[in-house]
């Protein structure tokens, strides 16, 4: 939980694009990319030569792109995205190729759970836009975003029967996105699910042309820059909060939200400026209307 507890205590501006390397690969090229604009920033695995592998250096570098400066007013949705034609193979192998390293095995999986994890937790949703294959803890990573946008070439699969390591942690994310029977398919055979497959069982959200991918992930993102963050995170931690619960307790808790919602200065700014018939003027903040 160290992720989620280190979410709160950031703060600060960030109206500026941002590139950003948290990381380097062999030649000094950064792991991942960050730029920001417009309220929409962009993470991009950058090591395709590796396949986007989630190694642990990768793994760092994503969390810290995630968490900077997430309070901040300027944020309001993050795209995950990635270089080259595999949108992530999953972990690196070569990282979990010695036997007796339980140490840095453990760390890998702790700080992959950690960043799946911290995805839902953030205070604005987090788009998955794949170009290409997605495997294993690859496939994980799409399963924990919030929305996936996919092109009609990507692949999804979980493959790690076939050598030997059983996708257990991937197991989780897929376990909580497709039907019981589909997920189990896929992990028992590391057989790939096309594009328009993932869509149907509803590991991702859309399926566009290659060539519209871009526009259609940045529409959404901008429909979602049109409301309040203040808004939007309570509304997602209640989705995710409420969906590991039974139907009355859920009931109770979203009704209790909702009144929550209502007291927020956002919330009633957007009944006023309904009834007035005006765009609503948004501050953002978790202040309640006096």
């Amino acid at each position: 939980m160290a992720a989620a507890a280190a979410l709160w205590r950031l703060s600060g501006p960030s109206a500026r694009p941002l590139a950003a390397a948290c990381s380097s690969a062999a030649g000094g090229a950064a792991l991942t990319l960050r730029r920001q604009a417009g309220g929409v920033r962009n993470i991009i695995l950058n090591n395709p030569g590796k396949r986007n592998a989630l190694s642990l250096s990768m793994l760092q570098a994503l969390k810290e792109d995630l968490l900077h400066d997430v309070k901040s007013k300027e944020l309001r949705v993050i795209v995950i995205s990635a270089e080259g034609p595999v949108f992530c193979s999953g972990h690196d192998l070569k990282e979990l190729s010695t036997q007796d390293d339980v140490k840095l095995h453990t760390q890998v999986f702790e700080v992959c759970a950690e960043v799946m994890t911290l995805i839902q937790r953030l205070p604005v949703p987090v788009i998955a836009k794949v170009n290409g294959l997605a495997t294993a803890a690859g496939c994980q990573l799409v399963a924990s975003c919030d929305i996936a946008v996919a092109s009609e070439k990507s692949r999804f699969a979980t493959p790690g029967v076939n050598i030997g390591l059983f996708c257990s942690t991937p197991a989780v994310a897929l376990g909580r996105s497709l039907p019981r029977k589909v997920a189990l398919e896929m992990l028992f055979t590391g057989e790939p699910l096309s594009a328009h497959e993932a869509l149907m069982h509803g590991l991702v959200s859309k399926v566009v042309p290659e060539d519209k991918l871009e526009e259609e992930t940045m529409r959404i993102s901008h429909k979602i820059c049109e409301s309040s963050k203040s808004v939007l995170a309570l509304g997602k931690a209640t989705f995710y909060r409420q969906m590991a619960q039974d139907l009355d307790t859920a009931y109770k808790i979203t009704s209790q939200v909702m009144v929550d919602n209502l007291t927020l200065r956002d919330g009633q700014e957007g009944i006023e400026a309904f009834i007035e018939k005006r765009k609503p003027v948004w501050s953002h903040a978790q202040d309640k209307k006096n």
